[in-house]
């Protein structure tokens, strides 16, 4: 959504003479923590950069086990292979999210993360999930080899919110429900900032948040010891470099758009995508063919940022044709997401689909419906009718 009021944000910061990491990127992270409710924030250039930031910090590499749901975008693993970790794949729940019994299965003596995922913006069994890693049977297995391993004492909860900002669960904010979360501000999220993501620091009380952003803020500058902030005060010029880091920071630029967006966000963005949403699940409701996604229930509320319909009882292929149907009447979908196991990376190092066959089966029967602010109601309707008969169309043949 770029409109008069974003364009004037980044206009403002054009003029100012300050368009790399500065103070609207540090507005936008105390805005997002107190949003959120956790307890330190840090913005990177991506989701992704910001769950191998926390990998690293962890001290995960090689000979170390990291869990993964199948049903996920690729990123979710890359970062994994990124440090020298084994993606350990799960397979998933009706609701397309990770199956904790499945994760505890998965769990060995090298196992040190678990990276749940929040499709579609509907959290993950936090609760579950936080309690799974207090469980003694579990913490009896857990070797830490880092610093950081042995004073959290347990397997890290790393959850992929990319797609969650806004979501809640038992009464509380996607960012705060567990040790730390990502979010992405992709083009294509609800809250975007072009590109960017940030890491919502919420981890137990023994740990120092302040240091922690203060070595996350190091490494997404090359391991700087000051950011160019810093550098800008007065004799501020002399730095160091304390690790061999990486360039993955935000900018002054991308924090005026996000902080447009974060304004308007409860009060327009998520009304209207959740309108779009409840319209999608009213009407395709009355369909004996459709299964519908979770929005919300006594416990949680998506942050509506995908609308997954799945269609009963059809196969790939079909579902294919769907699509191409859709198409041919000028409506554009698409299919969240390929199993990690179909992509070639994943194949070729030895995963194999049949061992998923809840992430496949939910996979080939899926088509995702456009959730965008700009969506007209009466492209909405367009959308509706469209899809409908598309279906209808093969399902009758």
């Amino acid at each position: 959504r770029i409109d008069d009021k974003t364009i004037d944000a980044v206009s403002k910061v054009l003029r100012s003479g300050w368009i790399t990491t500065g103070p609207q990127t540090k507005l936008f992270e105390e805005r997002l923590t107190k949003y959120c409710g956790n307890k330190k924030t840090i913005c990177v250039s991506s989701a992704t950069d910001g769950l191998e930031l926390m990998l690293r910090w962890y001290g995960v590499g090689p000979g170390d086990e990291v869990i993964v749901p199948a049903y996920t975008y690729c990123s979710s693993a890359n970062v994994i292979v990124h440090v020298g970790a084994k993606p350990v794949m799960v397979d998933i729940n009706s609701d397309l999210n990770v199956n904790i019994a499945n994760i505890k299965a998965a769990i060995t003596d090298k196992t040190k993360v678990i990276i749940p995922v929040d499709i579609a913006g509907l959290p993950c069994d936090y609760s579950g999930l936080n309690e799974l890693i207090k469980d003694s049977e579990v913490n009896k297995m857990f070797r830490p080899h880092s610093e950081n391993q042995a004073k959290l004492g347990r397997i890290l909860i790393l959850s992929d919110a990319a797609h969650a900002f806004g979501a809640e669960y038992l009464g509380k904010k996607a960012g705060s429900l567990t040790d730390i979360s990502v979010f992405s501000f992709h083009a294509v999220k609800n809250l975007t900032t072009a590109e960017g993501g940030a890491i919502m620091l919420n981890l137990p009380e023994e740990f120092d948040h302040e240091e922690i952003y203060a070595y996350l803020n190091a490494m997404s500058l090359h391991g700087q010891s000051k950011d160019a902030l810093a550098k800008s005060k007065l004799g501020g010029w002399k730095y160091d470099v304390i690790h061999a880091g990486f360039k993955c920071n935000m900018t002054d630029i991308q924090a005026a758009i996000g902080l447009t967006e974060l304004h308007r966000y409860d009060t327009e963005t998520l009304p209207r995508r959740r309108a779009i949403c409840q319209t999608y699940h009213k009407y395709f409701g009355q369909f004996q063919w459709a299964e519908l996604p979770i929005l919300e229930n006594e416990n949680l509320e998506s942050s509506y940022h995908l609308f997954l319909l799945r269609i009963k009882g059809i196969d790939e292929q079909t579902r294919d044709q769907i699509i191409e149907a859709i198409y041919e009447q000028n409506v554009a979908v698409n299919v969240h997401f390929q199993p990690l196991p179909l992509l070639t990376a994943y194949r070729e190092m030895g995963y194999l689909i049949d061992d998923y066959p809840n992430a496949y089966s939910n996979y080939s029967r899926l088509i995702s419906l456009p959730v965008y602010y700009q969506l007209s109601d009466d492209d909405l309707a367009t959308v509706t009718g469209v899809v409908a008969q598309a279906v209808e169309q093969f399902i009758k043949a």
